[in-house]
């Protein structure tokens, strides 16, 4: 049903040229590539372009499908294109992409290029050139989103355990100490920056997705 209702979502393109990526764009726009060997030897290339503020005219965010350059088709976000050997999905979040991936008919599946230009395509390269310092901010991200994650899920429980309903059955729980503004407010920054780094290697799950 779900696959479905995707399919319904996807509108023909008009051919229109895929729009050069600019840098003032860097965090605002993904674009990722796959290329395609069909049997007979043709070469053909796939581009995903997501504007992640959404278009100008609604405010929706699709996700538009290019092939050898010329606008295919588009869809709003959750997407799922039909290509050559199966299909390309894409998704999104606060912080960006979650999914940019060419599903196989056999079900593996692998991400999409990012384009060198963008966030994800300079983050892709510091791994290529630097793994080291690359595995390191990977670790980092990491400890920042479960940091804030640490300090505001007790407090979200405290709140709800004040709920009438869920104190008459469960009873309150009172944090032990009282967690500054300043310390909230600080390690909810540390959590959207660790999940910003997360998105752009699509590495997000469900922690980053409560950091929003």
């Amino acid at each position: 049903m779900r696959n479905h209702l995707a399919a319904r979502r996807i509108r023909p393109g008009n051919g229109e040229p895929l729009p050069r990526f600019r840098w003032w764009q860097l965090l605002s726009r993904s674009v990722r590539t796959l290329t395609l060997r069909a049997p007979d030897g043709t070469v053909s290339t796939y581009a995903v372009d997501v504007r992640q503020l959404g278009d100008r005219d609604d405010g929706a965010v699709r996700a538009r499908l290019y092939l050898d350059g010329a606008l295919l088709s588009f869809s709003t976000v959750p997407a799922r294109f039909p290509v050559p050997g199966g299909h390309i999905e894409v998704a999104v979040n606060t912080f960006g992409l979650r999914r940019c991936h060419y599903v196989r008919a056999d079900g593996t599946q692998s991400q999409l290029v990012p384009h060198p230009a963008s966030a994800e395509g300079r983050r892709a390269r510091l791994h290529q050139t630097h793994p080291g310092v690359s595995r390191l901010i990977g670790v980092v991200s990491a400890l920042l989103v479960l940091v804030g994650f640490g300090v505001a899920m007790p407090q979200l429980v405290a709140t709800l355990s004040h709920v009438p309903p869920v104190a008459d059955s469960l009873g309150t729980f009172e944090l032990p100490v009282r967690i500054p503004l300043a310390v909230n407010i600080a390690a909810g920054a540390a959590a959207v920056a660790g999940s910003a780094e997360r998105a752009l290697r699509l590495r997000t799950n469900w922690l980053d997705s409560l950091a929003s």
